[in-house]
């Protein structure tokens, strides 16, 4: 009674065991492992054990003997518990997943979070022993929920094995049998052992040595690594006998690009169908499919061979793929439920091969893997399993890691495939909208290769989906972001109406999509944006059969060839007006519009430019004009007599390397315009035979070229400003292009007679002045290197050569300008090919028997020195000069000083110089020139022009004490205008002498002294120039009295220091009335007389 008494006073206790007992019971059965931790299964056993012993002694006066029992079997508890915790803490993994890790033995299978505990403790435990204590610290920190400084918190009955230091050493030293590996306090059966053990329970046991087991392990991965590599062999055998097969495909002459036209297959079409390929589960390929009647077998074999090889290749890159065998029966038992997609088929006769570089412009990636699951779109069930199957390993890992802005993106790219895939087989069309503006709006600033890959899905997208899904739902898309302040968004845009226009109804793609990429021409003012439209806008023009827009074209071609951008304007030659011209040819408006319309707007130009050309638009429609040539020359084969006769049999002439001039883009190649090297080089050999032997009797496009294009083209040459250099070298560049392409019996036999005939070059009128007129203009030059360079025979030099020697006679002797011919030198001469070509037209003029022509020589070397090597200077030049300096009369002397000048300004040979200067001397102190008062002039010109840039001791030596001598001997001169002229010339030159640096000597004893002689006849004839003059003077004494009183310095500078801010402002305001020219100058000094 009184035990029962003191134990109904212990509530409490009676309360905990009964507590204790009920939660473990409830866990253990429940199975709630991942609810509590080993710490607090620990206390929940302290508790029931203390409970009970609580109860015993409660019960029992004597307790001692009891306690010691019911202690041995409460730890006999505690320890069954332990053992069914550890094994329940290391079997979380599903059972299911477990099996499969030993149906494949390759794939390792993932930590266990019991391991994962104890590979923690010992690794910090490792860095606290070797000092990397902060590294420690920030290991706790993410692994907050385990206590590292207490080994029981990583398990119960675990025992804690040594350092991983010891670990290491101990590593292939030890024998440790299978069943060790597994059997760590966990039942394992036998059957079970052997599949989790394949490597050990596959190898013969002679010896129960370390050496032995290692040597077997060793064996057992190399026999893996052959088999492997072995597998890897067959596929790549198989992927090469696919792409042989595709190769032999393309070879034929009577393939087809299967995103040209995708119509149904036809027996008697010649075009391509669009055909669904079954690859591992069907999908929808962006690739060329081929003539099913003719290869109907072979294709089946690729493409078995296609899905053998993607079969091994997603087996490898996956962790958990479907085997393969499994993957043949989902492919084969699942038929097909996609109906053929139709696209509207063009109405256009461009070649395969002209629409296949075509579409090369469009930015689209298959390379990849992620490239090549984004250009399939799966169309069953089982194929969009078998896609996330292959995608979803790759997406995982960077959900959890997606932490930095790369991941984040590499992560989006990931997603492309099944949101394609998903917006492809969705029911619900608001569904569908959704995920296409999650697939636009994807990356906030998608660079190039994601715009790629989204580039890729859309069209992948579009063929699997038709042209009525295209329109109603990828379109909005392209629209809403049309005006995106991203560029980046802007640009997919842009991209993407050239990549969708093969998919696309005609009337959309003539219609909204040229709206959409007009409005962004205009508009946008990204440079990127804007070449991205000017290639789409190509794409388009091969595609549109709309007669109707041919006008909306052509303004947008006027658009993008104006546009300020070289980018745009580049893509524009490369894409856009290639295509541009492939349809209007088709159209029949080349010739009688497109061509025509450029030419009268030049000729409008030029009407209009007679005081300020504007050569930016004469270079924009010329440049337009080259870029039609090879269209012209193609059209000119297609529509020749022997079209119809142009057959490949038997073997194919070749076409020499140099025969056209190199295509700025493929889509300017002739061959490409044509359909293939092969056919362009039949036709060109019918061509030439044609030209030569037969005429051009019936052939009508030919005979516009010639009788009207020609024509126009060399009349409007006649109205070009032969001053203008880049106007001349333009039109050089068109003749010389044109030519080249139409080839060189063509240009013998049509343009040079044509040229000829306007020159009117011939032996009976080179000593009259009859036709001269056309000399002195463009028409020259252009035909000198327009026309006559094309080719570079010995027999076409010697015609240039004539041609460059008679027009120099006739310009001389008329007394005509000599523009044209100077012309025709500096562009010649920008080319070192030529430079003993010209020497030796020049040859000509210095031994000719007229000392007009000898005299235009003379001034014609000026020219020629500045490009010319020193050792043809020297040889060539610097000789001929001589000879010229020594001529009976005098014109033809003082013609050669601006030569000499401009040798003493270019060379650095110090003999050269020295020749050069003595003969300059003999002009200079001969007294057979004293008088010569136009050779003073020439020589003081030549000074003032040459000094700042000649060689510094030539000018310091020669130039500025004769300057000082031509100066006093001026005040000296009694007649007014040849003082004034002297003095005008004077002035110039000591204008461009004072930006040089000047010794303080040479200012003392000549530059000073000559400023004052020049001042002393400027009071006389202009006292504006005085003025200027005298502050000159002032400033260069005060300067020069500064310079005695601080430290002697090697040289000054005029141009920084020569006078005060004021007076320099003055001066260079007067500079700018004064010295603009010669004849200006005079002027104004005969008004102040």
């Amino acid at each position: 009674m009184e035990n029962v008494h003191q134990f109904a006073f212990r509530p409490t206790l009676l309360h905990v065991f009964i507590s204790s007992i009920k939660i473990a019971c409830f866990l253990f059965n429940t199975n709630c492992i991942f609810f509590f931790t080993p710490i607090l299964a620990f206390y929940i056993l302290f508790f029931v054990s203390l409970a009970l012993v609580g109860c015993l002694c409660v019960f029992n006066p004597n307790p001692c003997p009891v306690l010691e029992f019911e202690l041995r079997k409460a730890k006999e508890t505690i320890q069954a518990l332990r053992a069914n915790l550890t094994q329940a803490a290391e079997n979380e993994v599903p059972l299911q997943e477990r099996k499969n890790y030993k149906s494949s033995p390759e794939i390792q299978e993932p930590i266990r979070p019991l391991e994962k505990r104890a590979l923690n403790f010992l690794v910090n435990e490792f860095l606290l022993k070797n000092s990397y204590k902060l590294t420690s610290i920030t290991f706790s920190d993410e692994n907050h929920d385990q206590d590292f400084e207490l080994w029981d918190d990583v398990g119960l009955n675990i025992p804690k094995p040594p350092d991983l230091l010891q670990l290491y050493r101990d590593f292939g030293n030890h024998h440790v049998t299978a069943r060790d590996v597994v059997d760590v306090s966990v039942g394992v059966d036998d059957d079970e052992l052997e599949a989790a053990t394949p490597i050990l329970g596959n190898i013969p046991v002679f010896e129960t040595t370390p050496q032995s087991i290692e040597q077997c392990l060793i064996v057992q991965k190399l026999e893996d690594q052959i088999s492997v590599l072995n597998s890897e062999k067959w596929s790549l055998m198989e992927q090469i006998q696919r792409l042989e097969s595709e190769i032999d495909f393309l070879k034929n002459e009577n393939f087809a690009v299967s995103t040209v036209y995708g119509v149904a297959p036809h027996p008697s079409s010649k075009q391509v169908p669009l055909t669904v390929s079954e690859d591992n589960g069907r999908y929808l390929d962006i690739k060329s499919s081929e003539n099913e009647n003719k290869h109907g077998n072979t294709e089946e074999k690729s493409l078995s061979l296609s899905a053998e090889v993607d079969s091994r290749t997603s087996k490898d890159d996956t962790l958990n793929s479907v085997p393969r065998k499994e993957t043949e029966k989902l492919s084969s038992c699942a038929p097909s439920t996609k109906a053929a997609v139709h696209f509207d088929k063009p109405n256009r006769k461009l070649s395969p091969a002209f629409h296949q570089a075509l579409l090369s412009f469009c930015r689209m990636s298959a390379d990849s893997r992620l490239g090549s699951e984004v250009s399939r779109i799966a169309d069953s069930e089982k194929s969009v399993m078998l896609m996330l199957g292959r995608c979803l390993p790759h997406i995982v890992p960077n959900v959890l890691l997606a932490k930095r802005e790369k991941m984040v993106l590499h992560l989006c790219q990931e997603l492309i495939p099944l949101i394609l895939c998903t917006a492809c087989l969705h029911p619900e069309p608001k569904e569908r909208d959704q995920l296409l503006h999650i697939l636009f709006n994807l990356i906030k600033r998608p660079d190039d290769e994601q715009r790629q890959m989204i580039l890729t899905g859309c069209v992948a997208f579009a063929r699997h989906v038709g042209p009525t899904r295209v329109e109603a739902e990828l379109l909005p898309q392209c629209w809403e972001q049309i005006n995106h302040k991203y560029p980046e968004r802007r640009l997919l845009v842009a991209e993407s109406c050239g990549a969708l226009a093969p998919y696309l109804p005609k009337e959309i793609r003539s219609s909204l999509v040229l709206s959409m990429l007009q409005q962004m021409l205009m508009e946008d003012k990204a440079d990127l944006v804007r070449e991205a439209v000017i290639k789409s806008l190509g794409i388009i023009m091969g595609y549109i059969d709309d007669p109707d827009k041919y006008q909306q074209g052509f303004e947008l071609l006027l658009s993008a060839l104006g546009d300020p951008s070289e980018r745009v304007v580049s893509a524009t030659h490369q894409v856009f007006l290639p295509a541009y011209a492939a349809w209007t040819t088709e159209l029949g408006n080349l010739q009688f519009h497109l061509i025509p319309t450029l030419l009268n707007k030049i000729e409008k130009l030029l009407r209009e430019g007679e005081h300020g050309l504007d050569e930016h638009k004469l270079h924009m429609y010329l440049s337009a004009l080259q870029s039609l040539i090879p269209s012209l020359f193609a059209l000119v084969l297609q529509n020749a007599p022997f079209a119809s006769k142009a057959k490949l049999q038997g073997e194919v002439p070749q076409i020499e390397v140099t025969r056209f001039p190199r295509p700025a883009s493929p889509l300017q190649d002739v061959a490409i315009i044509i359909g293939s090297r092969e056919q362009l080089a039949v036709l060109l050999q019918l061509y030439d035979y044609q030209l030569e032997h037969e005429g051009t009797t019936g052939w009508e496009t030919l005979l516009w070229v010639v009788n009207q294009l020609l024509p126009q083209l060399i009349e409007i040459v006649g109205k070009i400003n032969v001053a203008s250099t880049a106007c001349v070298h333009e039109f050089s560049r068109f003749f010389w292009r044109l030519c080249r392409t139409f080839g060189k019996i063509f240009t013998n036999t049509k343009v040079k007679p044509q040229f000829q005939e306007i020159l009117r070059l011939s032996e009976e009128n080179i000593d009259s002045t009859a036709g001269n007129g056309v000399l002195t203009k463009a028409t020259v030059p252009i035909y000198a290197t327009g026309v006559l360079t094309c080719y570079i025979q010995e027999e076409d030099r010697k015609l240039l050569v004539g041609f460059l020697e008679d027009v120099m006679t006739m310009l001389s002797l008329s007394h005509a300008p000599l523009d044209s011919l100077k012309a025709s030198f500096v562009e010649l001469g920008a080319n070192p090919a030529y430079h003993e070509l010209l020497l030796t037209v020049l040859w000509y003029g210095v031994v000719h028997t007229s000392a007009l022509v000898r005299c235009t020589a003379a001034r014609m070397f000026e020219l020629l020195v500045k490009g010319v090597h020193e050792t043809l200077v020297a040889q060539r030049v610097v000789p001929a000069l001589i000879t010229l300096s020594s001529d009976p009369e005098i014109s033809v002397r003082i013609a050669t000083i601006p030569a000499f000048g401009t040798i003493m300004e270019t060379v650095t040979q110090r003999e050269l110089l020295e020749r050069v200067k003595m003969q300059l001397a003999s002009f200079l102190e001969d007294p057979q020139y004293q008088d010569q008062h136009s050779l003073h002039t020439e020589i003081i010109k030549t000074f003032g022009r040459v000094g700042p840039n000649a060689e510094p001791r030539f000018r310091d030596e020669f130039v500025i004490p004769h300057l000082h001598k031509l100066a006093l001997v001026n005040n000296q001169q009694s007649v007014d205008s040849k003082r004034l002229d002297i003095a005008t010339h004077l002035f110039e030159a000591y204008s461009a002498l004072s930006c040089c640096f000047i010794s303080e000597d040479l200012m003392v004893n000549h530059f000073l002294p000559g400023l004052k002689c020049l001042r002393n006849d400027m009071e006389h004839l202009s006292p504006e120039h005085e003025v200027i003059l005298s502050s000159m003077i002032k400033e260069c004494e005060q300067k020069v009295e500064n310079k005695t009183v601080q430290e002697p310095q090697g040289s000054m500078s005029i141009a920084a220091s020569l006078v005060s801010e004021d007076t320099k402002t003055k001066f260079l305001n007067k500079m700018g009335q004064l010295t603009t020219s010669g004849a200006m100058l005079a002027n104004v000094f005969q008004r102040k007389k």
